[in-house]
């Protein structure tokens, strides 16, 4: 593998500009570098702030232009200067050669104010003058600048110039066009001197890309046909040798008797990094669909963008072919379900597992070991799929979906569309599960993926999901997503005009023996139908009398039941957590959505509008069939008129 020459190929996701903002104290020689390597000479006067300088595309071999931005160091120039800084692309900081203080201000002013603006450009420092250093004090930059480099990450490179002489003055702003093309920081940790994490895994993804027979190492063949993807040009067969006998040399495991391992080749591309190439591990990335961040570019993930607050994304049969099949081929034991360390090795080839954190962290059913069967596997892409396309889609073609990308996922139909219909056709149903602090939601949605119950309540986070399969009567499953909804933010979420359009099916639960925990449950339940006849997003509701291990307090069964037949839902679905009678709750909740045109409560306001409405349109209709006849009646009079007048002449 070579690193060969880019110059002048358009790299798709690369940026077709670079900003560069030159800021340091006064005097240290700002203006001077920049018209120094805007027109290759001296200047022997300049303007204490100039203009912005464009250096055009041919200028570097990269082929992009670089934009150069001079600012003031005086107070009067400090806002500009800061909204400077949180344009650029990279920073220039400079210190004058023959003045140290200025060296010493950017360790206590300059870098710190950086970090204070929470500029995320790399930072060049630039010694200029160097010209004027008193020779009988020579100075090793690498000693002056190890600590600085050590106590400030964020510096890319340091380099000293003289613009009167010449020296170095192109090399500054390459550099800094080098920092923003083609980073160190997303790939190489220089502490280590080794590949960060995200960088070994999408270079381990693309390494088997390319291994097209699975045998674990690139042939010569292979190898070539990875060069001209990226660098379109083939390697000779000499410097493949070459290319191996590096390897061989630093690491023996990195070439075996059937081409370059991985080991190899993450070798190869320590070695361009080290070096200071690192235009080639970037060329190959870019090549293979990766942004700055290592991440697929998101333009390349062709998730549906038109679609109606009522309706869902959910995978395909194809895509979840792929998933079975990856499952079966990471269950390295073959006991049907993934240990952490296999779940570990089936994400090694995307930027980290995506479940690691909230809201997907513990929201599927583990085994007793902690193992996440196959239903668990799919539960999760699930629910990944309904919160964050994108990334489910991205996560697929990092597993290595190969198929077209678009056929990985598909919308639903409108819910609103489903009711008229009297049917819905989704296979993943989400629900909103409502209800006062203490009621029992957190243990319904525990008892979902099979967690113990746990008397203790625990605070649970904002955005809490569980997420199972449910079997269904004829043998089929549907997948069922609990999405907790907090007391205490109730109101603010059901502030939001669409707040229930992404909900299938609503669970307000109530501690049975609690008659306020009831008020509130019924309030909610009041306030959800309420918002559901307002924007049309009306959803089937199930009221669920939690605790019935629990004593009753008097009259509740009876002012619950009232509840349910004022709004004309079914009477409460009576569960206990604790002794895990479950009275067949979740296919009640799957089947509720299912059934989608029932169960949806309607409040006196709401019969009102209805009634309202149809008066209206009765009124229409009545209307309209008075015109119509009106209509007949005047054509009929034009008629006969028209007769009388011919039988006169």
């Amino acid at each position: 593998m070579s690193g060969g020459s880019v110059a002048g190929a358009p790299i798709p996701g690369r940026r077709t500009t670079v900003r560069v903002v030159v800021v340091g104290d006064r005097g240290t020689g700002k203006s001077s570098l920049i018209a120094a390597a805007a027109s290759e000479n001296f200047p022997e006067s300049v303007s204490p702030v100039l203009p912005p300088t464009r250096l055009p595309a041919d200028y570097y071999p990269d082929a992009v232009p670089v934009t150069i931005i001079d600012t003031a160091s005086s107070l009067e120039g400090k806002a500009k200067l800061e909204e400077e800084l949180k344009r650029a692309d990279a920073v220039v900081l400079t210190y004058a050669c023959d003045k140290p203080e200025t060296l010493n201000r950017l360790q206590t002013f300059w870098i710190p104010e950086v970090r204070r603006l929470k500029v995320k450009a790399p930072v060049i420092v630039v010694g200029c003058k160097l010209d004027l250093r008193d020779e009988h004090y020579p100075v090793s930059l690498e000693q002056v600048m190890a600590p600085v480099m050590q106590q400030f990450r964020e510096i890319e490179t340091c380099i000293e110039c003289s613009a009167a002489n010449l020296v170095q003055v192109p090399e500054v702003f390459y550099y800094a066009q080098k920092a923003v093309l083609h980073p160190t920081a997303p790939l190489f940790d220089q502490e280590s001197q080794t590949l960060k994490p995200r960088c070994i895994r999408a270079l381990k993804r693309i390494f088997i890309l390319c291994d097209h027979d699975m045998d674990g190492a690139l042939s010569d063949s292979e190898l070539n046909e990875f060069q001209v993807k990226c660098f379109n040009a083939p390697l000779q067969p000499a410097e493949i040798v070459g290319v191996k006998r590096v390897v061989q040399e630093k690491v023996p495991e990195g070439v075996n008797d059937l081409g370059l391992t991985l080991t190899g080749f993450l070798f190869l591309h320590a070695l361009f990094i080290e070096k200071g190439r690192l235009e080639t591990t970037w060329t190959v990335l870019r090549k293979f669909g990766y942004n700055d961040d290592i991440e697929l570019r998101k333009e390349n993930l062709p998730v549906p963008s038109k679609k109606a607050p009522d309706q869902s994304v959910e995978l395909t049969g194809e895509a979840l072919d792929f998933l079975m099949g990856t499952f079966s081929l990471f269950d390295s034991n073959n006991d049907g379900a993934l240990q952490d360390s296999e779940l570990d090795e089936l994400f090694s080839t995307a930027p980290e597992s995506p479940w690691d954190e909230a809201p997907y962290k513990n929201s599927v059913e583990r085994t007793e070991f902690g193992d996440i069967r196959l239903s668990g596997f799919l539960s999760q892409w699930a629910l990944m799929t309904l919160l964050d396309p994108a990334k489910s889609l991205a996560y697929l073609i990092y597993l290595g979906y190969t198929n077209n990308p678009a056929t990985a996922l598909c919308v639903t139909r409108k819910r609103t569309l489903d009711v008229k219909k009297q049917q819905s056709d989704r296979h993943v149903f989400q629900c909103f599960v409502f209800g006062p602090k203490n009621a029992g939601k957190s243990a319904l949605l525990s008892s979902f993926v099979g967690r113990p119950f746990q008397n203790s309540h625990g605070v649970t986070s904002y955005q809490s999901y569980t997420v199972n399969a449910v079997d269904q009567l004829r043998g089929s499953k549907n997948t069922l997503i609990l999405h907790e909804i907090l007391e205490d933010d109730v109101k603010q979420f059901l502030s939001s005009k669409e707040s229930l359009a992404a909900c299938d099916v609503a669970v307000f639960v109530y501690d049975s023996s609690d008659e306020y925990s009831l008020k509130r449950a019924s309030e909610f339940l009041m306030d959800v139908a309420r918002r559901g006849e307002d924007t049309g997003y009306g959803v089937p509701c199930l009221f669920v009398a939690a605790k019935d291990d629990l004593d009753s307090y008097p009259m509740a069964i009876r002012d619950s039941e009232a509840i349910c037949r004022e709004l004309k839902i079914d009477a409460p679905i009576r569960i206990s957590v604790k002794k895990r009678e479950m009275n067949n709750i979740f296919w009640r909740i799957v089947n509720a959505a299912e059934r989608c045109h029932l169960s949806v409560p309607e409040t006196e306001y709401g019969r009102n509008m209805k009634q309202y409405r149809r008066m209206v349109n009765r009124s229409l209709v009545l209307a309209s069939v008075g015109a119509a006849a009106a209509v007949i009646a005047l054509a009929a009079y034009r008629t006969y008129a028209s007769r009388k007048s011919h039988s006169a002449s």
